[in-house]
């Protein structure tokens, strides 16, 4: 199975134990709504001119129900839909949803207004995720109405869905690092037959998967909220997404804090190499933690990966694979609370039993325990797919693999294979390259980095905040582990509630430790 250390926040360690103030009034012409300068490699129309139909919306209220697989939301949260095109060159033709979840400000006499929340993926549920964590924003919660939201192709916003259940298990059964022909053959098939899985269940949809038309979403949103600026927070993929509204749309850019940064610089190749430095110094840095010299430990953990190659542990009536493996210490170096969990895992595994990698690896796949899957790894693909103008083929990715193993020898050549197995052959076009993010004219934009981050490795923050632009992208390192900084690291947590709430910019360059 080809995979992708995705670039998502993940709360391992709980999961496991536990199993200027707006009215509310728009106060834009609908001509202003969706007037967008793309960049000169975007496929989507440099002037869109939005229908009332569209832009008079006003969301419906109403209490939420309970997403697949989770638990309803407390009464004070309220959903809506907002209706947009699903080609906006097509503005008057064809809607879908953007599913909407709402906690009002508890300060109603001192409310800036709304503040929209990505958290990643691409492909994670809003929806879902942001009752979940809505404690950690409760600061934020006093000023601000919390919004999340499912980007389109995401679950409740016509979610792409490109496998079913016993597909996906096959799927894990596929040999990510081929050694031989017939393993390549199978390597390839599987990336094709991904593809075609999408093109024949949301057909109609995956062509329009981009980050950019998410952006565009995301300013009919702020204005039928009855925001004039966009008030966001984007963590891992969300800066990405950030990155593309306030390039999009700098004239509506208001409070925005970009966490856990993803390089906007990067082409395939460069967001592979990326992780591959990233995992492998959050790995150094977990062996530093045990007292184990981090490269022994990189080989030993190289050396199980490679037993497991070839011999799969048997879990009840399952394999642990060296995928499956790989895929469960990755999880665990999102955040360096869940470290004790890896040390446990790789002594159960030395010991031949693959039940806590497993589990691992199945919290990271959105697996229950009666092995039902998730469909956030397919509007992952779908999204990253639809972004991406690069189809790497095999023989690319072999030049790959001499560098990247390298540059570690447990991550770099499963990210290496991964670079021709994640849109092989994917039945419609991508957008770009990589993304335009330059934002003149937008104001001050946050940007965190982590010099710890396995998966958004810090200097993409660093680009990030260059990209933007002098006097847009405001640089704040914070000097720790794990994916992303809010909430973990007092200093930038107050760092960024100073900026959200009272407006206080920091310093370009501001450390926390």
């Amino acid at each position: 199975m080809s995979i992708r250390i995705r670039v998502a926040a993940v709360a391992v360690t709980g999961l496991l134990v536990a199993g200027c103030t707006s009215t509310g009034t728009p106060t834009e012409t609908p001509r202003s709504i969706g007037k967008t300068p793309p960049s000169a490699d975007d496929k989507q129309p440099k002037d869109v001119e939005l229908p009332a139909s569209l832009t008079g919306q006003r969301p419906e209220w109403k209490p939420c129900a309970a997403p697949e697989g989770g638990e309803k939301p407390g009464a004070d949260w309220r959903c809506a839909e907002v209706r947009v095109p699903l080609d906006y060159r097509r503005p008057e033709g064809e809607t879908i949803p953007v599913a909407l979840i709402r906690k009002e400000a508890r300060d109603k006499n001192r409310r800036i207004g709304s503040l929209l929340f990505n958290f990643g993926g691409p492909g994670a549920s809003g929806v879902e995720i942001l009752p979940r964590a809505a404690q950690e924003y409760s600061g934020l919660n006093r000023r601000y109405d919390l919004v999340g939201f499912d980007p389109r192709g995401v679950r409740q916003s016509a979610g792409v869905v490109c496998r079913d259940d016993k597909e996906l298990a096959a799927a894990e059964t596929v040999d990510a690092t081929p050694e031989t022909p017939a393993e390549e053959v199978a390597f390839r098939a599987d990336g094709t037959s991904f593809g075609a899985g999408c093109a024949r269940r949301s057909g109609k949809v995956i062509p329009h998967t981009t980050t950019s038309n998410t952006a565009r979403d995301l300013d009919l949103v702020r204005h039928v909220l009855g925001d004039d600026k966009l008030n966001y927070f984007g963590i891992s993929y969300g800066t990405q997404l950030g990155g593309a509204y306030a390039h999009l749309f700098p004239a509506h850019v208001g409070r925005t804090v970009l966490d856990a940064v993803v390089d906007p610089t990067a082409d395939t190749a460069g967001h592979a190499r990326n992780q591959t430095i990233g995992f492998q110094r959050a790995l150094d840095n977990y062996l530093k933690s045990t007292g184990e010299d981090p490269e022994k430990g990189t080989a030993r953990i190289a050396r199980l990966l490679e037993r497991l190659d070839g011999d799969p542990l048997i879990v009840g009536d399952r394999k642990l694979t060296d995928g499956l493996a790989l895929t469960g210490i990755a999880v665990t170096l999102y955040s360096e609370s869940s470290w004790p969990l890896l040390t446990s895992a790789l002594e159960q595994a030395r010991n031949r039993n693959g039940a806590e990698l497993l589990a691992l690896a199945d919290l990271y796949n959105d697996r229950d325990a009666s092995g039902h899957y998730s469909t956030q790894s397919h509007s992952q693909r779908a999204i990253s797919c639809a972004d991406s103008a690069e189809r790497a083929t095999i023989d690319q990715a072999k030049t790959l693999l001499p560098e990247f193993r390298k540059l570690s020898p447990v991550f770099g050549a499963f990210l290496a294979w991964d670079t021709a197995g994640w849109c092989a052959q994917w039945p419609v076009e991508g957008e770009r390259v990589d993304p335009d993010v330059s934002a003149p004219g937008a104001g001050p934009i946050l940007v965190v980095g982590t010099t710890g981050d396995p998966a958004t490795p810090y200097e993409g923050a660093e680009r990030m905040a260059k990209e933007l632009g002098t006097g847009v992208g405001v640089l704040v390192s914070n000097e720790g582990e794990g994916h992303g900084a809010y909430g973990t690291s007092p200093c930038v947590t107050r760092t960024v509630d100073a900026y959200l709430l009272d407006g206080t910019v920091p310093k370009y360059g501001t450390r926390c430790s």
